[in-house]
């Protein structure tokens, strides 16, 4: 889903980070800009932007802005991932039924 290695975490003060993986949408950002100490990992399913996405489907987590929290932010986001597998599934399939009716 993630690699590590491609998450500037330094860069999360400046700018969020974001990306999906089959059917699961996430955002990283800050807490608190250019003095923040913590960034909130959000979780939402397809098809929709973070902010087209209704409350109610956004699931958060707040992490030390360091590299042990962005450990702890990237195995949190694989066990949600494998825990509600079924629901990630089943927005990726909605999707396509979205993207096809917009096509026609």
């Amino acid at each position: 889903m993630i690699d590590k290695r491609l998450v500037p975490y330094g860069g999360l003060k400046k700018e969020p980070f974001s990306g999906s993986h089959n059917g699961m949408r996430y955002m990283m950002r800050s807490d608190n800009g250019k003095e923040s100490t913590t960034f909130t990992v959000f979780i939402y399913p397809e098809p929709w932007c973070f902010e087209q996405t209704p409350e109610d489907q956004i699931e958060r987590k707040t992490f030390e802005l360091s590299e042990a929290g962005l450990d702890l932010a990237i195995a949190w986001l694989w066990e949600r991932f494998e825990t509600e597998q079924e629901r990630w599934e089943q927005a990726l399939q909605e999707m396509m039924h979205t993207v096809k009716n917009h096509t026609l």
